[in-house]
């Protein structure tokens, strides 16, 4: 027996096809959303933590800068401390130094030269004398130039021949200086301290050989 389908079968398969191709478009939609929302959902959380971090990162930032902050406050107050005990050392070694100065004086001061004025301004100390001899002034400058722990780079300025009348009416001729020296910096008060107690015998005994004044 011969069967005959008379029904359209070609549009039925052709809406089949059609229907199947809707159902994989709106599959494949699917899962692109479902992708999609995965893909920004994992964004979001890595966003997420990176504004953790940055926040976590400033907040650190500050702190440290409020640390950088108080270290430089206490490097400024450090400084000025430093700055006051300086000052305060540059004040008890100055506050000693014409008791040095007029020591040395008289320990380097050879016989034969008198001095008659010391003026000091500074660092720098103008001498005027009278000596017997420019042998005598020499040796006066040598020994502040070699000799002295507290003098240096002496300078003579002037030095001329005077002639003077004793008491005996008799002519005497001398040398009238004008020199000039520079007090060293000494570097701490042991020195200072010491210098006083090696100089006081000899200025002990030396001291009415300078007859002298000080300004």
């Amino acid at each position: 027996m011969i069967l005959i389908n008379l029904l359209p079968h070609r549009q039925d398969k052709r809406r089949q096809r059609k229907r199947d191709f809707y159902i994989s478009l709106g599959l494949s939609a699917a899962a692109g959303a479902a992708i999609g929302l995965l893909w920004f959902s994992v964004i979001g959380q890595m966003a997420a933590a990176q504004e953790a971090r940055n926040s976590f990162l400033k907040s650190e930032i500050k702190k440290l800068d409020l640390q950088i902050k108080d270290i430089a406050t206490l490097r400024g107050d450090i400084d000025a401390l430093k700055a006051r005990q300086k000052a305060v050392e540059d004040l008890q070694t100055d506050r000693n130094v014409p008791v040095h100065l007029l020591n040395e004086l008289v320990r380097q001061t050879p016989e034969g030269v008198y001095l008659t004025s010391i003026r000091q301004t500074g660092a720098v100390v103008a001498v005027n004398g009278t000596a017997q001899t420019n042998e005598r002034v020499s040796e006066f400058i040598r020994n502040t130039l070699y000799n002295s722990p507290w003098l240096e780079k002496p300078e003579l300025i002037e030095i001329k021949a005077v002639a003077i009348t004793t008491a005996n009416r008799e002519q005497r001729r001398l040398f009238e200086f004008s020199m000039r020296v520079t007090l060293k910096r000494q570097p701490g008060g042991a020195a200072a301290a010491a210098a006083p107690a090696s100089a006081a015998p000899a200025g002990a005994a030396r001291a009415d050989a300078v007859p002298a004044k000080v300004s």
